[in-house]
């Protein structure tokens, strides 16, 4: 199901992703952990605003995260805790 982009975005800055450089077309996010590491790999958002972002999309992101895409919607709504998803970056050699 499709998400807007400024709900992707702000579920993003939640969960400890911040905005690094912004690019010509998109906004770049990447993961800050609680002690100030940042995980390998980014996901990033076209600029613009009163988008949605497709399924297609929010599949990429999720790769992108390190994700499935059904942990990644848990991650932007709230069933996956930072924590929990801190502990699959580390688990996963990301972070």
């Amino acid at each position: 199901m499709p998400r807007d982009k400024s709900d992707v975005e702000s579920g993003l800055r939640r969960k400890g992703f911040v905005s690094t450089k912004a690019g010509a077309d998109h906004n770049y996010f990447i993961y800050q952990s609680k002690d100030g590491k940042k995980a390998r790999g980014f996901t990033k958002t076209s600029h613009g605003k009163g988008f949605d972002i497709d399924d297609h999309l929010l599949a990429q992101m999720a790769r992108q995260c390190g994700l499935t895409k059904k942990l990644f919607i848990d991650l932007l709504d709230c069933p996956l805790s930072r924590e929990d998803y801190e502990k699959a970056l580390r688990d996963g050699g990301k972070l």
